[in-house]
């Protein structure tokens, strides 16, 4: 029987999880809300068999639903997210958790509390790349762990994906740290435990971040995080460095493994992981079985970690 799915904010993440899901043999979306009336009209004419609206919260009460995806900006996730657990329903939300340490904590309360299946949407958390290096971990291929390096460059924020998300821009919900310094935060997490500031420093622009640096440990290994926004090209950059070999994830899902020379790319067998897969643990999870998705607690967890950073700052 398939999984009964509502859909909440239609901007690029939500329009693009709502065409995977309506193709997903697990799912069947039954409604979708945003409160911009153009979004709701530009889906419409997409699905008309999609009950739509501009009220997102009569989603997490909606009877007919056994899920919901929320897609909206960070700020509004706990108001959708702890309705929809507190009647029953599992949740999967975009990243971040949320902006205030009070909401998150909130959510991973609720959730425990209600014993729902609860997922954040990080896409590390099934990429073959980020798979393959925790499986060498592991399996002591890397040896022991002596650092880890993470480095994102933008010449330019926000990016032209998310220039019509204008809270991505602002310093209060969005900024390269909480867009893509978390999915990295959360591997490091995933890998080697939860991290515990050193030092942290920001500046900001006219509303997000310009510049970032911060150390961390986990477990005793040492962990830096640079962000930058200047003329450079745009990196993604997260490096696990071994005894034995050194592991390199760069745009996302190129892996390059080093015993000591050049860095040699690896070539990976099986799904890259994707929206469809995402969804597919989703789904499993709902049905019981062992998901490879980040719960609330983890996100919780990413979240104290990034905001260190702007709370250092005020």
């Amino acid at each position: 029987m398939k999984i009964q799915l509502g859909i909440i904010g239609l901007g690029a993440m939500g329009t693009e999880m709502l065409d995977v899901a309506y193709r997903h043999p697990d799912f069947e979306v039954v409604a979708a809300a945003d409160p911009n009336p153009a979004a709701v009209e530009r889906i419409r004419a997409q699905h008309s068999v999609i009950d739509l609206g501009r009220d997102p919260s009569s989603l997490a009460e909606d009877a007919r639903l056994d899920a919901l995806y929320i897609a909206s900006p960070p700020d509004t996730h706990a108001g959708y997210a702890i309705p929809a657990m507190s009647a029953g329903k599992a949740v999967f939300s975009e990243k971040p958790l949320a902006v205030r340490l009070t909401d998150g904590t909130e959510m991973v309360r609720v959730a425990a509390e209600t014993g729902v299946v609860n997922a954040l949407n990080f896409t590390l958390s099934d990429r073959a790349a980020a798979a393959e290096v925790g499986r060498a971990v592991n399996d002591g291929e890397a040896g022991d762990i002596v650092g880890v390096d993470m480095r994102f460059t933008f010449p330019s924020w926000p990016r032209a994906c998310q220039r019509d998300a204008r809270w991505v821009a602002g310093r209060e919900q969005g900024g390269l740290l909480r867009e893509v310094g978390s999915h990295y935060v959360f591997l490091t997490d995933r890998l080697l435990g939860p991290l515990t500031p050193v030092s942290t420093r920001i500046q900001y622009g006219t509303a997000a971040e310009t510049s970032a640096f911060g150390t961390f440990t986990a477990g005793g290994t040492p962990i830096t995080i640079t962000g930058r926004v200047a003329a450079t090209p745009e990196t993604y950059e997260w490096i696990l460095y071994g005894t034995k070999r050194s592991y390199r994830i760069t745009d996302w899902s190129r892996l390059h493994i080093s015993d000591g020379g050049p860095w040699a790319e690896v070539s990976l067998s099986g799904p890259r992981g994707s929206e469809h897969t995402r969804l597919s643990a989703f789904a499993a999870a709902i049905r019981g079985h062992r998901s490879t998705l980040a719960d609330f607690a983890a996100g919780l967890r990413v979240q104290q970690a990034v905001e260190h950073f702007h709370r250092a700052a005020s």
